[in-house]
């Protein structure tokens, strides 16, 4: 006997249901519940919670509630929200078929070619031609969306099924999220806003009014959509997407005046310019102040004084007299009419000599 392989579609637990509209008991208790359509996102859960935490943050009144057909009862919000912002899971969470249901259940499952569950060509087109869409409801298929969303600000890890029959907000949805899909090949969450669009088309001549889902990337601009996966902080935060990246702060400066005063030689101070030089901090030509503070530092410890207390080096005790009681002075010759002139200020750059060469 052949082993059949039975690939299974990977996604989280199902937490609860995205709902655009609600029925209400009929007149006749014979007949069907009256279908509602709503101007706002309905939410269902069988958790009592879920549906709690959803009207504190949308709006509405949670109930109990038990789905037609359904003896179990569930929990229900009819929110206030008109829109709803959510996440995209990886992979790929669209699902479209044209689907007919009745009281046993699924009847019929058809991708418009081939009905899945009896394998064979469409049903409805067989039955009705081309224009069986226009058939009365509940004898023919309609167009069934679902996508799995993530609502990030309820309660624990797990998707969200959005369903609609709307044949327009099938194909909106569809080629909204093949594009997403496309950029990042399923391999990332993508931020989402989802609004409940009022429209209207004519047909033979009368105007119908509908709902339609509208399903979109919420990103600052398209460009994020289509550049590639995002990271799931992108996702929960879509702002963070624009944000310009934090700049670091700059290095403190360094005080090289003080540095250089630390020196013993000139040659030191200079080593003091050339660093200060490679940080850009002073002109290569060495007119600008810094160069020239240094300079004057670089003079001083040549002429033996102490760069951080401006006092003269020590030069030994001041000699006394002789034995005679004279004291050795020094001459001056009056003869010329020169004046003493200073020792020639330090004129580095070059780039500060000696080897030169700049910012090293």
């Amino acid at each position: 006997m052949g082993s059949r392989i039975l690939t299974m579609k990977k996604q989280g637990a199902e937490l609860g249901r995205i709902r655009t509209g609600y029925s209400t008991p009929n007149p006749d208790p014979k007949k069907r519940a009256v279908a509602q359509r709503s101007a706002t996102f309905i939410l269902s859960s069988h958790s009592c919670e879920y549906i709690e935490r959803a009207a504190t943050l949308y709006g509405g009144t949670a109930e109990e509630w038990t789905p037609q057909g359904s003896k179990i009862a569930q929990h229900r919000v009819i929110t206030e929200a008109r829109e709803m912002r959510a996440i995209l899971p990886p992979g790929d969470p669209l699902s479209q078929n044209n689907e007919l249901w009745t009281g046993g259940g699924c009847a019929r499952r058809c991708d418009g070619v081939t009905e899945h569950l009896s394998r064979r060509p469409c049903l409805c087109l067989a039955e009705h031609g081309e224009q069986w869409h226009e058939q009365p409801a509940g004898t023919v298929c309609k167009p069934t969306s679902r996508i799995n969303v993530m609502l990030a600000d309820l309660p624990d890890f797990g998707v969200w099924r959005l369903e609609t029959h709307s044949y327009y907000a099938a194909d909106a949805m569809a080629g909204g999220i093949d594009a997403v899909l496309a950029a990042t090949d399923g391999k990332s969450p993508m931020p989402l806003r989802m609004w409940i669009e009022q429209r209207e088309a004519k047909r033979r001549g009368k105007t119908k009014r509908f709902p339609v889902v509208m399903v979109v990337p919420s990103i600052p601009s398209l460009r994020h959509a289509l550049a590639g996966p995002l990271s799931m902080a992108a996702a929960l935060d879509p702002s963070t997407l624009d944000r310009p990246a934090i700049e670091a702060a700059p290095a403190e400066r360094p005080d090289y005046l003080a540095d250089a005063r630390a020196c013993r030689t000139s040659a030191e101070v200079r080593e003091v310019w050339h660093r200060a030089n490679r940080a850009g901090h002073v002109a290569r030509d060495g007119s600008d102040e810094l160069s020239l503070d240094l300079m004057r530092i670089a003079e001083d410890i040549d002429k033996g004084i102490d760069p951080a207390t401006g006092e003269v080096g020590d030069q030994g005790d001041e000699p006394g007299p002789d034995a005679d009681g004279v004291y050795d002075v020094e001459t001056v010759d009056d003869q010329g009419d020169d004046e003493p002139t200073a020792p020639p200020a330090a004129v580095w750059p070059e780039a500060a000599k000696p080897g030169g060469g700049g910012r090293r």
